[in-house]
């Protein structure tokens, strides 16, 4: 499994520490609230809605360097769209936490 990186946010930072640590704060305040409306959404069936949250979410995860994981997220999105197909569901709540996993061990600054 690839693994979250700040790449992307540095790069974009260019060197500005307190953009950065905006970015993240962010991601870090995003992330959970989005992942809970995914989840209640999937949990009632909602299949329109729950490809609206994975499109929001597949964002964060290219921005957290996870180029398979944005993939498999975009996969998914068209699965739920077309077919309301949910095979995909567990792998992406798996990067998703991986995603909350790593944005947990950032230190404030």
């Amino acid at each position: 499994m690839e693994t979250p990186n700040l790449n992307y946010i540095k790069g974009l930072a260019d060197g500005d520490k307190a953009f950065e640590a905006k970015l993240i704060a962010v991601l870090k305040k995003e992330l959970p609230e989005e992942l809970e409306e995914y989840l209640n959404n999937f949990q009632k069936k909602n299949f329109v809605k729950t490809a609206e949250n994975v499109h929001k979410l597949k964002h964060k995860i290219s921005i957290l360097g996870l180029t398979k994981g944005y993939e498999e997220a975009a996969l998914y999105e068209n699965d739920l769209r077309d077919q309301q197909e949910i095979r995909r569901h567990n792998s992406f709540v798996q990067i998703v936490k991986s995603m909350s996993d790593f944005l947990s061990l950032l230190k404030e600054e």
